[in-house]
């Protein structure tokens, strides 16, 4: 099912890009729109303070490309609150009018190089990608860098040939959604079923971005864009370009939000297959409120940041908050990210019904159980070093008693009428003594018979 929805959103992606992209058209630049100065690396040798006046400081500068590559000049700068303040060894860009190369009124200050910082900063951000991510991650990667060519050989591209910003954009971030997607997640239908809610989103947005961009007459003409449509010098949807710029802001997130969500049903159908179509919206629906609620802040968390130096300074007119809220540039951010955060709550239940309506179709994957943890080895005992006995004679036994064996029987011709037993020792030693007198005999009485 899937197949058939995604397949003709695949190619009319695809032709959308061949039919936009402005083959055979040469972008003028630098000179041939006006834009006469060029960028010259230099590096500050010295600083003078007030030799030039009294808010001035005289900035000496030996310059390492150019047409004067090698040589030093002088630049006075101002100096101020806000102003930079340069030392010496500082590496800094300077704007060269092209007019004459060993003239220092040819030149100005106009910023730092910060070209090794910034790769410093690159690799860390991808070492921490790569060491949470793994093959993830470098995946996750190499999608970011295609989106940065799309960005780049395709959508800067056909704007600035005049093709409409807002279809520049829808097609544009459908190959981005496309690329980055399977690329990270890999051909699944858990997949397909993020791409299809990310797109059902993105089309949301782009048709209330366009209507409540006419209803709130915003000309999208803000000081970039005039500059961008002074130098073009060719007539540009302004307005197309703020709802490209919303479309394409939102896309990251909105990645974000029907990845997790999908995932999220997923899970739950997994840990238990018995779960119907409407146990699985309403489950993955209270993830997805938690989920939302922080989203939303962020999106509206960094619209506020890049507007904050415009909002700082609107509120210095003495305007009340009404006005203020209702100026050009602020309403035209306040658009932004409310049709943004829709399109971001619209994504919590379109994704989250879609990935319902597949998971209950598609064959559970049982859970491997965990393999046993092995037992751990007993700790052998400690050796114990056992010493040697002196040798000691074994003592001698004592000799073993005679068994007592009962006699029975007569002893020694035992009469009784002779009298009680006595031992053998008692008998001699009653020979030995004299014979004692025997008792007088008892009368018997003349009564008895």
């Amino acid at each position: 099912m899937l197949t058939w929805l995604l397949v003709p959103l695949v190619l009319a992606t695809v032709a959308g890009a061949v039919l936009l992209y402005p083959f055979g058209h040469e972008q003028r630049t630098g000179a041939q729109v006006g834009l006469h100065q060029k960028p010259v690396n230099a590096v500050v040798t010295g600083v003078q303070d007030g030799v030039c006046g009294e808010n001035c400081t005289s900035v000496t500068v030996k310059m390492s490309d150019g047409d004067a590559n090698g040589q030093s000049v002088t630049i006075p700068t101002l100096r101020g609150p806000g102003a930079p303040r340069y030392q010496t060894g500082d590496e800094v860009v300077l704007s060269y009018s092209g007019s004459q190369p060993q003239a220092a009124e040819s030149y100005q200050i106009v910023d730092y190089q910060r070209g090794w910082s910034l790769a410093l900063l690159a690799v860390l951000f991808a070492a921490a990608v790569l060491l949470l991510g793994r093959w993830k991650g470098l995946a996750a990667l190499g999608a970011l860098l295609l989106s940065f060519v799309v960005l780049v050989l395709f959508v800067l591209p056909a704007i600035l040939a005049g093709e409409n910003p807002l279809m520049v954009a829808v097609v544009g971030a459908g190959l981005i959604m496309f690329v980055v997607l399977y690329l990270s997640h890999g051909v699944s239908a858990r997949t397909s079923t993020a791409v299809l809610g990310t797109l059902v989103s993105l089309v949301l947005i782009g048709v209330l971005g366009a209507v409540f961009s006419w209803a709130s007459r915003l000309t999208g003409l803000d000081e970039d864009t005039i500059n961008l449509v002074t130098v073009l010098g060719t007539d540009i949807d302004t307005r197309g370009l703020l709802l490209a710029g919303t479309i394409i802001g939102a896309l990251g997130v909105l990645d974000d939000v029907t990845v997790t969500q999908t995932s999220a049903v997923w899970e739950l159908r997994r840990a238990n297959e018995k779960l119907t179509w409407g146990e699985l919206f309403a489950a993955g629906s209270r993830i997805g409120r938690d989920h939302m609620s922080s989203v939303v802040n962020t999106l509206v968390m960094a619209y506020a940041g890049a507007a904050l130096p415009l909002l700082l300074a609107i509120s210095l007119a003495g305007r009340s908050m009404g006005e203020i809220l209702t100026a050009q540039q602020i309403a035209q951010e306040i658009v932004r990210t409310l049709v943004g955060s829709i399109g971001l709550v619209a994504a919590v239940p379109v994704t989250t019904a879609l990935a319902a309506l597949v998971a209950v179709r598609q064959e559970v994957t049982p859970v491997a159980a965990p393999d046993p943890e092995p037992e751990p080895e007993p700790e052998p005992e400690p050796k114990t070093v056992k010493r040697a006995k002196p040798a000691v004679e074994p003592a001698a036994k004592p000799a073993a008693k005679p068994a007592r064996t009962r006699i029975e029987g007569d002893l020694y011709g035992y009469d009784p009428d002779k009298g009680p037993w006595v031992r053998p020792s008692e008998r001699a030693a009653r020979r030995a003594a004299p014979a004692r007198p025997a008792p007088p005999a008892r009368r018997r009485s003349s009564g008895s018979p």
